[in-house]
């Protein structure tokens, strides 16, 4: 599932459902509680109007300035639903006039901790109105990233998600960042904004900030108690009963379809979503906007892409190469090698990469091949253990695999642990 939904005027809408609290036991109720951009793009008798009235939302909390709002438009009044104001920046401050030497993380975690300390009244009522929303309920500001992240992270926090969960989902703005600069530049008669970390996310710029939060008030708890003067127990306890529910037992069957050049952009977005995934943990192995729609056309035409689909969504995708000089040396026919096994994070069956890797096996050792191959960059122990749990053994290492063709400009040599897997 891509978390963002998609409409024609809004970039940055998205279902925070499906995070898992660290139990692995329950996870945030789907279709309960959206963030998004500002809903003052939607216009009543277009599609994305009938779209938005058709999740049911009952409450809508609006975070900018009332200047904001009455200058730039409120979402259409309808009975369905209730419209809040609750402007919880107190300082305004201008992100697009910064220039390039701002570093985004530490300037935009200190601006955060300004609006945490300011916004208390406003952050309050927000809390208060979505532990009692019996129905779905949105917030959201103007780009659905730095008023709408801070809100997000502590709704998360309060529901028990991890830290490093609450920080990948705060970038996946990056995932509408192109989106949001295209809006800001229509309304600026085409001007580009000064700072270059205009629209982005970077995961370091929320991770100070929870840094700072757990540093000053002791977390997210503390802060709702000491900050906000609420009852901190009785409010994760509505909070959870309202928002989080089991993890299912039961999944949709996953399938494999063979790739078609009308999918790229599709598998950029998934690449892109698994290297934020990744960034958020640490894990040096992916960086978004690495893959072009240009590369997995090619891999199409030179090898095989496969796509996993359950229930209807996009669960996970790899790559189908003949031959890997660059990893592997000339080598005769006698294997497959795999590249980019990737799942959708969060939402994807249990087990759904493993399948995946079965499915590469199979369509190898079809055609008389005897050896699935793959590399994993030495500096990821975890990746190369997942691979061993699934009968791949170590057979060297590539201390200097050259950047795949169409890498970003920069790229540099990097080294590679090789696996392989006798078939049959």
């Amino acid at each position: 599932m891509d978390r963002h939904i998609p409409f024609e005027t809004l970039h940055n809408f998205r279902d925070l459902g499906g995070y898992r609290t660290p139990d692995g036991r329950r996870r945030v109720r789907p279709g309960r509680l959206y963030r998004a951009d500002s809903l003052g793009k939607l216009t009543e008798g277009t599609a994305d109007w009938e779209r938005f009235l058709a999740l049911g939302v009952g409450t809508v909390i609006d975070l900018r300035h009332p200047w904001e709002a009455d200058g730039r438009g409120r979402i259409p009044a309808h009975p369905s639903f209730t419209y809040r104001n609750l402007s919880i920046e107190h300082r305004p401050y201008d992100q697009a006039v910064q220039g390039a030497e701002v570093d985004p993380g530490p300037y935009l975690a200190e601006r955060y901790m300004e609006v945490a300390q300011d916004g208390v009244k406003e952050f309050r009522e927000a809390l208060e109105l979505i532990a009692a929303a019996d129905a779905p309920l949105v917030f959201h500001c103007a780009s659905g990233k730095d008023r709408t992240g801070q809100l997000a992270a502590l709704v998360l926090g309060l529901l028990g998600v991890e830290e490093q969960v609450i920080v990948e989902d705060f970038s996946l703005t990056e995932l509408a960042t192109d989106a949001l600069l295209a809006d800001w530049r229509a309304r600026n008669d085409g001007r580009t904004p000064a700072w270059p970390g205009f629209g982005r996310a970077p995961a370091k710029a929320m991770r100070l900030y929870l840094a700072a939060l757990n540093s000053r008030y002791g977390g997210a708890e503390q802060y709702v108690a000491q900050a906000l003067g609420l009852d901190a127990r009785a409010l994760c306890a509505a909070l959870r009963d309202r928002f989080l529910e089991p993890v299912p037992t039961a999944w949709p069957e996953v399938t494999f379809h063979r790739a078609t050049p009308e999918d790229a952009p599709a598998l950029v977005r998934l690449h892109d979503t698994a290297a934020l995934w990744q960034t958020a943990r640490g894990i040096d192995q992916w960086t978004p906007g690495g893959k072009s729609e240009a590369h997995f056309r090619t891999r199409m035409r030179e090898g095989e892409v496969w796509l996993a689909r359950a229930g209807g969504a996009l669960a996970g995708a790899w790559e189908l190469w003949w031959d890997d000089p660059a990893a592997w040396g000339p080598r005769p026919p006698e294997a497959g090698y795999v590249h980019r096994l990737m799942t959708a994070p969060h939402t994807s069956p249990p087990g759904t990469g493993r399948r995946m890797l079965a499915h590469a096996e199979s369509r190898i050792a079809a055609t008389g091949r005897t050896w699935s191959r793959l590399d994993c960059l030495a500096s990821n122990p975890r990746l190369r253990a997942y691979y061993e749990a699934a009968g791949y053994k170590v057979a060297g290492e590539q201390r200097a695999k050259p950047p795949a063709p169409g890498s970003p400009a920069g790229g540099s040599p990097y080294a590679v642990t090789l696996l392989e897997k006798r078939l049959g």
